[in-house]
């Protein structure tokens, strides 16, 4: 047989047993080696016949399970790329291919999420409504009397457990505490809640936090990025510095391919108001984000909305097979589809902050025949629940009265049947998950491991992120048209003004100086108010420092906003007749700049401060108003 040196030697289509698809994908190692041990693989396929190595997988997967990871060795004539191709060819031309060996610290981590009574409250004060309530706090202080808040039950208690390669959904109508429920699991939480939430029989700590992908229900990423970009700033901001930059692109690549978005690579993600990839491809795009990361837990709120039946139906698929190598995912659905509904694992049942059942899904519907509530028709089990969550049976008519009775006794047969299997079960997970002291040390090495990259790279990169982003705010052509008429038109009503007319010239700085204030401000003033949802996701993902994010995107305003400036002085100056020096220009020039740039520092004051875009724009003009009437006086 032929040695890997000899010039005949060459690779083929790797042949995989099928017991190797019990194993995560990221956790087995395939290597050319010679000569072949005892487990190898002898490919027909191609002549001379080739031995593939099988190595055993490792006991902690690699950071990027969607990855195959080779041995660094050079093959001929490859049949098949990897996902991503950043190979560089020899200096000789013959073709040859550098296959690098990926990220090889031990990351991916089995964790088994556990909740246990898990109850959320918040209160209500009457006086802080929207409406009317400066007055109402007045009256209250002058009557001396005091409303007592009211307390509002969000979750009531709720317990239960998702091992690794399981996929848990949260059902639930509108209200019924979903959202908040896969927060406190996610640890995104901010305010105080009660009961527990352990991973591996442990509270959540940074590293755990650290390996937790959350998804939220609305999609926040910049529109005007493409989906590999978003995806290449988002592994160069949340791989640890150890990991080189061609394999952070490689990982990047490989989410593409892993969530079927390589068609759409290039092509902007879009907004409501402009125009990119379609709903369910930016939804896996959020995913990416997460993904980038193999996470242990992945939580996703509510990722099928807005989809089609179709499309929700792939997107589920996904996630089960993203479970299927080892991931805790939990999820919420609005109303799945049947065919969607049997691909759950375990299902958790909430009304009210209550929880009506938890278990395995294809035992829901055993369990409500058994406490009387038995479909007389076949139905859709998710929709079945839901209408029990609502209160509803499938009887003719239904009050008020009778639904509560129905929830009511849903929960008190829950409390009686189920919540002391469901705690039982929880108490010998956690001690037999408490008595194995190596996980908690495995993910103390992954928090020295996977440290986050430097405060200078954090810079450089979000700088790189909002040039590009920016550029098409900055530079669209009805600001560019705004500046341009302003500019002629404001050259035609002062043209070649004369030196002798003071009050001419007054009349024309001061139309410059209220352009200039307002246009700046007010397009500064929206800036951390549409930013606000990206950067508390992000901010608390870890994926940057504070400081990095604000130095970053004021660096990469600053030569954005001051390119629209400098035309408009240099159409305006000289059709206004003003001195025809370049010293007075150049002069004229930089404060014209100087005041854009205070402008805009006011703009962002106030966007910062308010982070309510309508708001921050009614108090900036309120600003601008005093401004000029206080000049006038």
């Amino acid at each position: 047989m032929l040695r890997p040196s000899d010039p005949n030697f060459i690779s083929v289509d790797l042949l995989v047993p099928a017991q190797l698809a019990t194993y995560p994908r990221g956790c087995a190692r395939f290597a050319l080696t010679w000569p072949p041990p005892s487990t190898s693989y002898l490919t027909t396929t191609s002549s001379p016949p080739t031995i593939i190595s099988l190595s055993p997988p490792s006991a902690l997967c690699s950071p990027l399970p969607h990855l195959f990871s080779f041995a660094s060795s050079t093959v001929t004539n490859t049949s098949r790329k990897m996902p991503s191709d950043h190979e560089q060819s020899a200096a000789s031309g013959g073709g040859d291919r550098r296959v690098n060996s990926f990220i090889s610290v031990d990351a991916c981590f089995p964790l088994t999420l556990q909740f246990m009574d898990v109850s959320y409250r918040v209160k209500l004060d009457p006086t802080l409504t929207s409406s009317g309530k400066g007055v109402k706090r007045m009256l209250n202080s002058a009557s001396g009397s005091s409303a007592v808040p009211e307390e509002k039950v969000i979750l009531n208690g709720v317990s239960g457990m998702v091992s690794p390669g399981e996929m848990l959904v949260v059902l639930g109508p509108s209200g019924s505490g979903k959202s908040t429920l896969l927060s406190i699991l996610a640890g995104r939480l901010q305010g105080k809640h009660s009961g527990a939430v352990l991973a591996n029989g442990r509270r959540l700590t940074k590293p755990v936090l650290r390996r937790t992908g959350f998804v939220t229900q609305d999609d926040v990423l910049y529109p005007h990025l493409t989906v590999r970009e978003t995806l290449v700033f988002c592994a160069m901001l949340r791989l640890p510095r150890t990991v080189a930059k061609e394999e952070k692109v490689a990982a990047a690549e490989a989410v593409m391919s892993e969530l079927g978005l390589c068609k759409c690579a290039d092509t902007p993600v879009g907004s409501p108001f402009v125009r990119g990839i379609s709903g369910g491809e930016r939804k896996r795009v959020s995913i990416g984000h997460e993904m980038l990361l193999n996470p242990s837990l992945l939580v996703l709120d509510e990722p099928t909305s807005g989809l089609d039946s179709t499309a929700a139906s792939w997107l589920v698929a996904t996630l089960g097979g993203l479970a299927r190598k080892g991931r805790t995912v939990v999820t919420s659905v609005h109303q799945p589809a049947s065919r969607v509904y049997q691909m759950f694992d375990s299902v958790l049942l909430l009304s009210g902050g209550s929880c009506l059942y938890f278990g395995k899904a294809k035992d829901a519907m055993d369990y409500f025949g058994s406490v009387g509530f038995a479909p007389r028709f076949h139905v859709n089990p998710a929709d079945f629940m839901l209408d029990l969550a609502n209160g509803v049976t499938q009887i003719d008519y239904q009050g008020d009265a009778e639904k509560s009775t129905v929830k009511q006794s849903l929960i008190s047969s829950y409390n009686r049947l189920l919540a002391p299997q469901v705690k039982a079960g929880l108490s010998a997970a956690v001690a037999r998950d408490a008595a194995q002291t190596g996980k908690e040390a495995s993910f103390e090495r992954e928090k020295r491991d996977h440290s986050s990259i430097s405060w200078f790279s954090q810079f450089s990169i979000l700088l790189q992120r909002s040039l590009k982003e920016r550029r098409h705010e900055s530079f669209n052509s009805l600001r560019v048209f705004q500046v341009m008429a302003a500019a002629v038109l404001s050259g035609s009503m002062w043209w070649h003004s004369s030196i002798h007319d003071v009050q001419d010239r007054l009349g024309l700085l001061f139309f410059v100086a209220i352009f200039w204030g307002v246009f700046a401000s007010f397009n500064a003033v929206f800036t951390f108010p549409q930013e606000r949802a990206i950067f508390v996701k992000e901010k608390s993902s870890g994926m940057y420092s504070l400081s990095s994010y604000f130095m970053a995107r004021m660096a990469g305003d600053l030569p954005m906003e001051l390119i629209l400036p400098t035309v408009f002085t240099l159409i305006l100056y000289w059709m206004a007749g003003l001195r025809a020096e370049p010293a007075a220009f150049l002069i004229t020039l930089a404060v014209l700049l100087g005041y854009v740039l205070v402008a805009q520092g006011l703009g962002l004051v106030v966007g910062a401060a308010i982070m309510d875009a309508k708001q921050a724009s009614t108090e900036r003009g309120n600003g601008v108003l005093s401004g000029v009437v206080a000049s006038e006086e």
